[in-house]
C-alpha cells in the first residue's frame, strides 16, 4: 500500500508496558494542542477489537492471530482517525502504532517480523514522522503495570522475561530507524521526561516548518 499524501504531522510513543509512555503521550499532546489517540483503539471499531486483545488469558490468541487482529484495528484507526487528522493538517499523537506489533508479535512473542512487515505494507502503508521510545527498566515497569489492576494486563501476565525481550526489541527498533526514533531515558521524574520530549518535538516541528 502506498503511503498517503499528508499535510499534518504524526508522532507516536512506544515502549514496554508500564514504561510511562501513555502519560508522556498525553503530556505532549496537551503541550502541542495536538489530537491524542491510542492503539489498539482510537476509533469505534478498533476499540471493540482492543478488548479482544488486551483482556483475558495470556494464551487466548496465538501471535499469528494477534497480528491479524492488530492490523484490522489499525486499519480502522487509520481510516477513521489518523488520516482525517493528517489531511486537515493537524498534529496527531498516538500512544502506540505499528512499531508495537513489530516488537511484540514480530520479535518478542514469535519470530514473525516478516509477516508483520508484509501486512503493514499491504494494509497500512504509513509510518510516523517522529517516534519516542520510552526506555525503562523492565522489572520496574512490570510492577507498575500490574499495580494498575486495569483489567487490560494480558501482556503483563506473560511475565518479566517477556518484558525484557520487549525492551531488547525496542532498543533494536531505535537502531533500525534512527531517522525517526528517539530513545528517551524513562527512569527519571515524569516532568523531566516530558520537558525533554517537548524540546525534541518542538525542534522537529520547527525544522519541518522551515524545511
Amino acid at each position: 500500500m502506498t503511503a498517503p499524501a499528508r499535510r499534518g504531522v504524526f508522532i507516536t510513543f512506544e515502549g514496554i508496558d508500564g514504561s510511562g509512555k501513555s502519560t508522556q503521550a498525553r503530556a505532549l499532546a496537551e503541550r502541542l494542542g495536538a489530537a491524542l489517540t491510542r492503539e489498539p483503539g482510537g476509533s469505534e471499531g478498533a476499540e471493540e477489537i482492543r478488548r479482544l486483545l488486551v483482556e483475558g488469558e495470556a494464551a487466548r490468541w496465538s501471535a499469528e492471530t494477534e497480528i491479524l487482529l492488530f492490523t484490522a484495528a489499525r486499519r480502522d484507526h487509520l481510516e477513521k482517525t489518523i488520516l482525517p487528522a493528517l489531511e486537515r493538517g493537524a498534529v496527531i499523537v498516538s500512544d502506540r502504532f505499528a512499531d508495537s506489533t513489530r516488537v511484540y508479535q514480530g520479535a518478542a512473542r514469535a519470530a514473525l517480523r516478516e509477516k508483520v512487515d508484509l501486512l503493514h505494507a499491504a494494509m497500512i502503508g504509513l509510518e510516523p514522522d517522529l517516534t519516542f521510545v520510552i526506555d525503562t527498566d523492565p522489572d520496574v515497569a512490570l510492577r507498575r503495570g500490574l499495580a494498575r489492576h486495569s483489567g487490560e494486563d494480558r501482556f503483563e501476565s506473560l511475565g518479566a522475561a517477556f518484558q525484557h525481550r520487549l525492551r531488547t526489541g525496542f532498543l533494536a527498533l531505535a537502531r533500525e530507524y534512527p531517522q525517526r526514533v528517539r530513545l528517551i531515558a524513562g527512569d527519571r521524574a515524569p516532568d523531566d521526561i516530558a520537558s525533554d520530549i517537548a524540546t525534541q518535538a518542538q525542534a522537529f516541528l520547527a525544522g519541518r516548518a522551515h524545511g
